[in-house]
């Protein structure tokens, strides 16, 4: 076995070892100039979950239009289940009479309480709106703003007996809780 000094002596006094130039320069940062408390205050608004995202104007539906939307990931056999009503609704909101504003904030909050309270499956009411001066208003409303929570996964038209083309079933995110529950649940039944 050779030490350090034996294998320097079998290379001979030419060779040098090798230096690399160093890639990165690390100078000091120079931000002397730039307003750190304006900084902080924008990255904290950043930071923070915007209240009540939902935009007006909107593109108006027919009133006996079909709402129907489904994100992608949902599978077939669950959006065939919530447009046919065979889910259980666990919350409802009704409309009927409100402004657009106020319908706006009610749809806002309302989405955030199914999520808070691990609501599956609701029902949003909105109304047709036939003979009035501007048709199928909340209605369309509800069809521009549901897309936009990320909690929903999907809604459809409701059923007649749930108030057919003046309601719409909505589907939302299982919690965590929830799709532990569902796992465990499927996993006894392939025992």
């Amino acid at each position: 076995m050779t030490d350090d000094n034996d294998f320097g002596s079998l290379l001979g006094d030419d060779v040098q070892p090798i230096t690399t130039p160093k890639r990165v320069s690390l100078d000091a940062l120079k931000d002397g100039d730039v307003d750190k408390e304006k900084r902080r205050l924008a990255a904290q608004s950043l930071s923070e979950p915007k209240q009540d995202p939902l935009s007006v104007p909107v593109e108006r539906v027919d009133p006996l239009a079909v709402l129907s939307y489904q994100r992608p990931g949902v599978q077939h056999g669950v959006f065939k289940n919530l447009r046919l009503g065979k889910y259980a609704l666990d919350a409802r909101l009704d409309l009927h009479r409100l402004t657009v504003e106020l319908a706006r904030k009610s749809v806002f909050q309302f989405i955030q309480d199914c999520r808070e309270t691990d609501v599956r499956c609701a029902l949003v009411t909105h109304g047709k709106g036939e003979g009035r001066e501007t048709p199928a208003l909340l209605k369309s409303c509800v069809a521009h703003w549901l897309p936009q929570f990320d909690e929903v996964l999907a809604f459809h038209t409701a059923q007649k007996r749930h108030g057919s083309y003046g309601a719409t079933y909505v589907l939302l995110k299982k919690s965590d809780k929830n799709k532990l529950e569902t796992k465990e649940r499927h996993a006894r039944h392939q025992k």
